[in-house]
């Protein structure tokens, strides 16, 4: 018989663990729940199941980010074409994950219910998740952007992904507490018409005195997984990448709207709580990308990468070891070097708009 590693046993475990939770979750809801009955399940102990998860809470959340991580796609899905047509298959995908009527025993749809109200429970998970919302708005906002489809104005599309996204979970709120009330036709037939909406909506460049300093580092990032297009990402391009607490996540857009124009755009998702805010982290983001990569073409995709940095690596191999959910921080990345950098309030914008100070003897050939 093979022995397994300590390593390996853990993650076995910690499997186990997750099967279990989900299983007692989808049959007794969260509040209803108990860890005994989880640890029972997963032929663990107790101790075993809180050596992977804090609480009750936490092992909630991760059972919720690992479905939406895994959950099915159609073998070929059916991008839109126009505006209209990606934001209605955008939430068609959605609505099809919702439990829809008094007889729906879809447990899988039904284990969500809870996750609203445990956010509105702690006033510590709400800023993190109205940032995470913001994300995914600025995420949505840039794929109906590079759509280029006429029937949006032009400009910034941030806020008419503000209106689809309150709409889908408003739906999947009613869903949860009025079972039968919501048409899923009116759902999809709202967002579309989203798409000849105009909100007036501008990004003016914001007036940060915050400067970068020049750097000449090595750049070896670890391996990870890009969560927008749901696979391994390689960080070799040149480009910005943004190491973002949750309480700074909407600061990635200084760095998409003001970095010349190719720049690759990592936003590295940190937190000082891990172990509750990083699955809440996952499942949001991937909540939405997975309808996203349904919904439009792959041309369409925003150019940002996204990466939800757990164990603080990626961010360590930035020169950012310590963090905390207020962390902003940003590199410039060319030629595997890290050549420039900078830490707080406007850090994102400062990197963007870093250039190299010319050589004596030479004009500076800026980009902007």
């Amino acid at each position: 018989m093979v022995r397994l590693s300590r390593a390996e046993l853990q993650k076995r475990n910690r499997g186990k663990v997750l099967d279990a939770a989900r299983d007692e979750f989808a049959e007794r809801g969260f509040r209803e729940a108990k860890i005994d009955v989880i640890a029972e399940r997963a032929e663990l102990t107790r101790g075993a199941v809180y050596s992977n998860f804090p609480g009750k809470r936490a092992l909630y959340f991760a059972v919720l980010a690992d479905l939406a991580e895994h959950a099915p796609e159609p073998p070929h899905p059916v991008p839109g074409r126009t505006a209209r047509e990606v934001l209605g298959a955008l939430a068609r995908a959605w609505v099809a994950r919702l439990p829809m009527g008094e007889n729906d025993d879809q447990g899988t749809a039904r284990l969500g219910m809870d996750l609203m109200p445990e956010v509105l429970a702690d006033e510590r998970l709400r800023r993190p998740f109205a940032q995470l919302m913001m994300l995914d708005a600025i995420l949505l906002g840039l794929a109906l952007e590079r759509l280029g489809s006429s029937e949006t104005a032009p400009g910034r599309q941030v806020r008419v992904a503000e209106a689809a996204l309150t709409i889908l979970h408003g739906a999947r709120q009613m869903a949860a507490t009025a079972p039968g009330f919501i048409e899923p036709f009116n759902i999809i037939s709202t967002c579309e018409r989203l798409a000849g909406l105009d909100l007036q909506d501008t990004w003016p460049a914001p007036p940060f005195l915050l400067r970068a300093r020049p750097a000449d580092e090595r750049w070896s990032p670890p391996d990870v997984v890009d969560a927008l297009r749901g696979e391994p990402a390689a960080l070799t391009g040149d480009g910005v990448v943004a190491i973002l607490g949750l309480h700074r996540l909407s600061a990635v857009e200084q760095a998409v709207r003001a970095a010349p124009a190719g720049a690759e755009i990592t936003a590295v998702l940190v937190t000082g709580e891990p172990g509750e805010l990083a699955p809440l982290a996952r499942l949001t983001i991937a909540d939405l990308c997975g309808c996203l990569r349904q919904a439009f073409p792959r041309s369409a995709w925003p150019n940002l990468r996204v990466v939800c940095d757990e164990s603080g690596a990626l961010a360590a191999a930035a020169g950012v070891p310590a963090v905390s959910d207020g962390t902003e921080a940003a590199v410039r990345v060319e030629a595997g070097r890290i050549v420039a950098r900078a830490d707080g309030f406007g850090a994102c914008h400062a990197v963007a708009t870093f250039e190299r100070e010319p050589a004596p003897g030479t004009q500076r050939s800026g980009h902007r």
